[in-house]
């Protein structure tokens, strides 16, 4: 039904679409804000593991007005699909849409982790801790040092692990990772 009132909507708003820029901007704002709905309620189904569901929210979505967040999201539920290819081919579109967003760099290198690829994962890595738009901030650091650690050298791992804490004090995950690898140099 959601699906069908889209469809309509944008249906008659390409019909009626001038070539004034005042009317082109007002119809993108349209577009814009019924493909964040659309996003938004992929998002829901994506937090119940409906990722079929959510998959064509988000690509309905995109149809509309593409966005990096979509893309991205896109990638995430395909992730959890183990479709990592097609994951990563999702977050580079992402990137092309805005360069800015920080979240397809951090998720391109978490899902080249999962592919065994860690040299490959951390220029992905370092790229997500330098982007301008990004949250949560300190998960690069966190990917960043799970590898390090991975590799063996600890000292590297905990210097990420460190930088994590200066941006999410107390995380969880971080300070028991920490205790691990100190403990691991005495």
């Amino acid at each position: 039904m959601v699906a069908e009132l889209v469809d309509r909507k944008v249906a008659v708003i390409f019909a009626t679409r001038g070539s004034d820029p005042a009317e082109r901007a007002m119809d993108d704002g349209v577009l814009k804000d019924q493909a964040l709905t659309l996003w938004m309620k992929g998002q829901k189904h994506h937090l119940r593991g409906d990722f079929n569901r959510a998959i064509e929210l988000y690509t309905k979505s995109l149809a509309l007005y593409p966005t990096a967040e979509a893309y991205t999201f896109r990638g995430w539920a395909y992730s959890f699909q183990g479709r990592l290819d097609e994951a990563i081919d999702e977050c580079k579109k992402a990137i092309a849409v805005d360069r800015t967003f920080g979240n397809p760099y951090n998720d391109i290198g978490s899902y080249l982790v999962k592919k065994g690829k860690l040299d490959e994962a951390i220029e992905w890595l370092e790229k997500a801790k330098t982007a301008p738009r990004y949250e949560p901030r300190h998960f690069p650091y966190m990917n960043l040092g799970r590898i390090y650690a991975q590799k063996g050298m600890v000292l590297r791992a905990i210097q990420e692990f460190e930088a994590a804490l200066e941006i999410h004090a107390g995380e969880p995950t971080c300070l028991s990772a920490l205790g691990q690898l100190r403990g691991a140099l005495n």
